[in-house]
């Protein structure tokens, strides 16, 4: 059966990903954007679609529609787009879920929010669990980013207790693939445009701390699965690769993909920046059937022969 479904952040990175696949699977798709780190192009395939419309619209403010169901994925997620204006990534945040919320609760739409492993901070378990309540710094440079969505976390389970609001909740971990912003600072991007442009590949720190990939193809399959599951089940649940690769290895699998001379160097660690992050994925194997199929090397193949095509 088509569904109306409206995805926020659209034209972003995962958005744009997200759009696509609910478009493939025969639903009608309204992406809503306003563009601060969402970019047009991550979307002007599908604007021949009949069944996809785009608005320009920023989520603080409120937003009417009919649809059936709700991705809420709109928020800047990479530390160099959140912390340029971070209360507006706050208020994107908190505000942007309180209207979605509250669209959800008056036409009675199911609504799955887009949280982050960076509710667990700088995590003293490892790897980590849904039942974890995090390490983190509530006044740091990182904080409005982490406590933007733990505090969405919380009135997507206020919604539900009180109004009866069917919700969603999912825990990406870091996540990678074509349609990156190239500016993003995020590690992979960082890596994969300093070796196609033959500049020095920067490591923070000694190299030694470590992240998870997933490439976006699981992550979409695991948001998709997540929101077809019974409304008794809310989540939170973790949806990312337990592969753990230190920053090192990345560098070197990249210099080897992209046939790059750029050598590695060493800059000073940034504060607060976690030294570990690795998510369990036992629940989603158990209640989504779900678990990650895309190889590093084979998603960063895919990631970098995007960015030949972008980067000068």
């Amino acid at each position: 059966m088509k569904k109306k479904i409206l995805v926020t952040g659209g034209a972003g990175f995962i958005g744009s990903h997200l759009c696509e696949r609910l478009l493939n699977e025969g639903n009608e798709v309204v992406c809503l954007d306003n563009y601060f780190t969402g970019q047009k192009e991550n979307i002007v395939h599908l604007l021949k679609n009949p069944y996809f419309e785009l608005i320009r619209h920023d989520v603080t403010m409120p937003f009417f529609i009919e649809v059936d169901e709700i991705y809420n994925m709109a928020c800047p997620a990479s530390p160099i787009h959140y912390q340029y204006n971070s209360i507006k990534t706050i208020k994107t945040s908190v505000m942007g879920a309180i209207n979605m919320l509250g669209l959800a609760k008056r036409i009675k739409a199911k609504i799955l929010q887009a949280s982050t492993s960076e509710v667990y901070g700088d995590p003293k378990v490892h790897p980590q669990t849904e039942s974890y309540w995090g390490n983190v710094n509530p006044i740091g440079p990182r904080a409005c980013y982490d406590e933007g969505k733990r505090c969405a976390e919380t009135l997507f389970v206020s919604y539900h207790q009180q109004n009866n609001v069917r919700v969603k909740l999912m825990r990406i971990f870091n996540t990678y693939g074509p349609r990156m912003h190239p500016n993003d600072g995020r590690v992979v991007s960082n890596f994969i445009v300093q070796a196609l442009q033959g500049k020095d590949i920067t490591i923070y720190g000694d190299g030694t701390q470590t992240r998870s990939f997933q490439y976006v193809d699981d992550l979409v399959e695991g948001a998709i699965r997540l929101m077809a599951t019974g409304d008794d089940f809310i989540g939170p649940v973790n949806i990312g690769n337990p592969g753990e690769f230190t920053m090192l290895e990345l560098a070197e699998k990249v210099l080897k993909l992209t046939g790059s001379s750029s050598k590695i160097i060493h800059m000073p660690l940034p504060a607060d920046d976690p030294l570990q992050r690795k998510p369990d994925i036992s629940l989603a194997k158990e209640k989504l059937n779900w678990e990650p199929l895309i190889p590093l090397e084979e998603g960063l193949i895919k990631t970098i022969d995007y960015f030949k095509t972008i980067v000068k």
